[in-house]
This record gives structure tokens, sequence and C-alpha cells, in this order.
């Protein structure tokens, strides 16, 4: 998996790397962590149990093959906020004051004004890079330097998927869903018009992460 190694939230302890991981990964074993960490399975349980006391994290049981159930470890939502929402209240007070007083047509207009600059943004990044995966690859360096805890990778079937593991803008996205329009526009325009994009994972409605299914029409 191609991994942008830029992010504004850089976890600085065995706690924080954990709850990155779980960011990043969606639910792990003590074992899994163990391998991750460079630790054993023990030791990760450890910091685990710890995490689950602060209320960070939650255990559950999932049937595998033969043998014990295997207990696997998730965000709670006390986990998912340590990870920032720009400005949450602050950003919901000022959409919530913008349709009030101007109407939802001044907001579609910010908006859009909005995606103008990050296309205008984008496209000077992804000047010169010619191949989808090329440029796929530097859209999720760009995404994850925003905040949204990008990667990218190839699937089996040769699509290429391209994972947000994090909205830094979700308060706003989900009071406004002009937000996520725009966010697809600004990927269309940037990977051009003989690729097609279809959002399989939505934040936004209720998924782990946001992933776009990305490929070349035939």
């Amino acid at each position: 998996m191609e991994t942008a190694d830029i992010t504004p939230w850089t976890p600085r302890s065995a706690a924080e790397r954990i709850l990155m991981q779980l960011k990043m990964r969606g639910p792990l074993t003590s074992a899994e962590f163990g391998k991750l960490l460079g630790t054993t399975g023990e030791a990760a349980r450890q910091q685990l149990m710890r995490l689950g006391e602060d209320g960070l994290v939650t255990a559950t049981s999932k049937a595998g093959g033969v043998g014990r159930p295997r207990q696997e470890w998730a965000l709670t939502a006390a986990g998912q906020a340590r990870f920032p929402d720009t400005h949450a209240q602050l950003t919901l007070e000022l959409l919530d004051s913008i349709r009030s007083e101007l109407g939802e047509e001044a907001l579609d207009t910010l908006i859009a004004a909005r995606e103008s600059k990050t296309k205008r943004t984008y496209a000077e990044v992804l000047a010169g890079k010619t191949g989808l995966k090329q440029r796929v690859a530097t859209l999720s360096a760009l995404r994850s330097a925003e905040g949204y805890m990008a990667e990218w990778r190839e699937a089996d079937d040769g699509a290429l998927l391209l994972i947000e593991n994090h909205c830094p803008i979700c308060a706003a996205a989900t009071a406004c869903q002009g937000f996520c329009r725009a966010e697809m526009d600004v990927f269309r325009s940037q990977l051009g018009p003989d690729v097609d994009i279809r959002r399989a994972e939505h934040i936004v409605s209720g998924g782990r992460r946001c992933t776009y299914v990305i490929r070349e029409r035939a």
C-alpha cells in the first residue's frame, strides 16, 4: 500500500501510535498491533486495555476459524474525537448564520469558491504528472497534508483506491452535503475526463472512512 507520510497530526506516544493505527487500518487484534509496533502482542494488549479504561478503544469478539474467537480492538466515539475536526463548532455556527442571513444560494457560492481555489492549487502540483497512478499518488499526498490521513493502493481487479481515513471538516460536511459534492468534482477535474470515480465508503453516511474507486474508462 502506498501511504503519504504527511499528516498534521503526528503521534508522539505508544498510545497515540495505537490510536493512529486504528484510525488508518480499522479493527485489529493485539497480536497484529504487536507486529505493527515492533513489540509483543501482550505488551500491545496492555496498552490497549489502558486505552479501553480511558474509553478510547473497545474490544469485540469475532468468530474465526477453529479455536477461540478473535478479540479485535476499535476506536470508540471518544477515540475518534482525538483526531481534529477543524474548528467544528465555529464552522457549524458560521454555516447556520450564512443560511439564515444570506440564504442557501450564498452558501453554495462560498462552497464553489472554495472548490475553485482547491482545483487551482491541486492543478499546480499535478502539472506534469501524466500517469493515473502518479496522479492518484500525488492527490493522496495532497489530501493527507490537509488532514485527511489519505493513502492509495491498487485493488486486485486493477482499480485504484483513494482512501481518506479521516475528515477534518466532518461537522461541516455533515451539515452541508455541498462539501462532499465539491470534493468529488475536484477529484474528477484533476484526474481527467477519461477516468471514472465512484465513492464506495462515506464517513458522513456512517462509514469508517471515505473510499474512492478509480478506473480508466475502456
